[in-house]
């Protein structure tokens, strides 16, 4: 799928993204919106499990509820996109075949699935889901980027009440969801970046 936009390059949109809460009324149009989350797709995970799954919530009466489940901020109603990313573990194990590598030998397959059952096997299921999650924020670092350098605008969510967002979207009670990410055209610019310097958090040994 090819983009006709000038797209950013990754130092550029690292650099240029901001977290805007406020947004334009334009419709974002649904072939950059997947167009955006088919290039996401690319984000690394251990096993190639990619435990991620999403919904795109564009109903204005969804997005109203989706609110008052996010105590009142005004983004999730007033973005055109509301992406909630979820993550499902259940899911992702009962569907290995799915993210085997295709160069892996038919012969190896069953031992290479019976591997990453067991390991995971071994862990509470708390534990597996929260494993899940650490996952999907890698992939939720990968969408935000790419939102902005096919130049939509963002804000990662994490306020809100799981529970309340799952009723709503009818998620089975087991999955974590990272955020909530509000996305469309911004009516601002966002706070400029305040970061640390490098040599405030790197370490060389």
């Amino acid at each position: 799928m090819e983009s006709a936009l000038q797209v950013l390059s990754a130092k550029e949109a690292a650099l240029r993204r901001r977290s805007v809460r406020r947004f334009r009324p334009d419709p974002v149009p649904m072939s950059l919106l997947k167009e955006v989350l088919a290039t996401a797709q690319a984000a690394p995970s251990a096993w190639n499990l990619q435990p991620w799954r999403l919904v795109a919530v564009l109903d204005p009466g969804l997005k109203k509820a989706l609110r008052a489940a996010a105590f009142g901020q005004e983004a999730v109603e007033t973005a055109p996109v509301v992406l909630v990313v979820y993550s499902d573990m259940k899911d992702a194990l009962a569907h290995l075949e799915e993210v085997i590598h295709p160069g892996l030998p038919q012969e190896r397959r069953p031992a290479y699935m019976d591997s990453v059952l067991k390991h995971f096997q071994a862990m509470p299921q708390e534990e597996v889901e929260a494993w899940g999650a650490g996952q999907s924020y890698i992939y939720l670092g990968y969408l935000l980027l790419l939102l902005k350098a096919y130049g939509l605008d963002s804000v990662p969510m994490l306020g809100f009440d799981p529970a309340r967002v799952k009723a709503l979207l009818g998620l089975p009670d087991h999955v974590r969801i990272p955020a909530l990410v509000p996305l469309g055209y911004g009516a601002e610019e966002g706070f400029p970046h305040h970061r640390h310097a490098l040599e405030r958090v790197l370490t060389v040994r």
